[in-house]
This record gives C-alpha cells, sequence and structure tokens, in this order.
C-alpha cells in the first residue's frame, strides 16, 4: 500500500495531479487538483490511497489524513465508490459532514452530489459512531445550531466565490465554523462576511 508521495509537483490536470518522485511521474487523482497549485515545481507531500480492483489500480490523493480517513470510510458504504466519495470529498467542510451523520441530518447530507435519500440514510447507517477523525467534532453544538444553520448550497455557493476571488481553501474552511454561527443568509450577504472574517485573519 502507497501511504504518501513525496516529489515535485510538475503537473496539474483537471481530476489529478503528476509528482515526480526520483525520476518517476505519479499520477494522483485528486477532489480538487487545483488545490496545490501553489506548489507546482515545488516539493509536496501528498496523502495516498492507492485503490486496486481486477480491472483498475488507481492513486487517490488528499491534503491531509482526515481527507484521506473520511474517503476510506465513504467507499465502505454500500453504493458509494472512489469518484462519489471524491465528489462529497470536493465540496465538503469535513467536520460539518461527521457532525451531519452523528445527528442523523440526511437533508444535509443529500447536498451533496450523487448522495440521494437512500445513500443518505446507507451513510447514517454505516458510519455514525464510527467516525474518529483528528478535527474537533462538537455534535452538542451543532445540534444547537441546527435551525440557523445556513443553507448548504448557499455556504457551497459562497466558498465557490472565495476561490474565485484567490483565496485557498485553507484560508477558506479556517472560517467556516464562523460562517455557520450567522444562520440562514444569501449568497451576497454570505460572502461579504466571509471577505470580513478572511481580512481579519
Amino acid at each position: 500500500m502507497i501511504a504518501y508521495l513525496k516529489g515535485i509537483l510538475t503537473y496539474i490536470t483537471d481530476e489529478s495531479i503528476v509528482i515526480d518522485v526520483h525520476g518517476v511521474g505519479y499520477e494522483v487523482v485528486c477532489a480538487n487538483p487545483f488545490a496545490f497549485q501553489t506548489s507546482i515545481n515545488k516539493e509536496l507531500l501528498v496523502n495516498t490511497y492507492h485503490y486496486v480492483r481486477e480491472d483498475i489500480q488507481v492513486l487517490y490523493g488528499f491534503k491531509n489524513e482526515d481527507e484521506k480517513y473520511l474517503f476510506t470510510k465513504l467507499i465502505s458504504v454500500s453504493g458509494i465508490g472512489p469518484k462519489g466519495a471524491l465528489a462529497i470529498l470536493g465540496s465538503v467542510d469535513i467536520q460539518g459532514f461527521v457532525s451531519a451523520i452523528e445527528r442523523e441530518d440526511d437533508k444535509f447530507l443529500t447536498s451533496f452530489p450523487g448522495v440521494g435519500k437512500k445513500t443518505a440514510r446507507q451513510i447514517i447507517l454505516d458510519l455514525k459512531g464510527k467516525l474518529q477523525l483528528n478535527v474537533s467534532i462538537d455534535t452538542g453544538l451543532f445540534e444547537e445550531q441546527k435551525d440557523s444553520q445556513p443553507n448548504n448550497q448557499v455556504l457551497l455557493e459562497a466558498q465557490e466565490a472565495l476561490k474565485t476571488l484567490g483565496y485557498t481553501d485553507k484560508e477558506i474552511k479556517s472560517i467556516l465554523p464562523e460562517l455557520n454561527k450567522h444562520g440562514n443568509q444569501d449568497i451576497d450577504e454570505m460572502v461579504r462576511k466571509a471577505l470580513a472574517l478572511l481580512m481579519k485573519n
């Protein structure tokens, strides 16, 4: 099993990155390849999962261990394959996603690509109480804020708008907990609030 790769990031495509490790180029499929844009032509360590089946071998890459761990758990759920798991990771706040599983919020889960009501229930059935991530998860806090949390689609659109403005995934994720506290807002209000928070950081 290939746990990680450390080498020079030489190329980025819409679906993958290529890492040169001592003269060998490894293609690594990622949820957000362009999240690694700032590391082009630099040495990079990428956590990987080596997916092997009779007819295919693929290296999947992740920015941290929590993303990798959630990926491995998602592909263990009936009805979710690697592509489906990557689609979820491409737009997920891991802490919020795990908290949604713990509070059995299938409405939140069905807002992700490829996740219908049946799959959402299967995710909850298979993973509730079984996810041990490094992130701090306060399910009680999320339960209290359940009615006031922003619409997930608005939050996702706000994240995309911030990326367009040049902010990195790390910068955006650092303000997500604070954005979650401000309840339902339209996209313009959400972006304005996010920009104010980013300027403070």
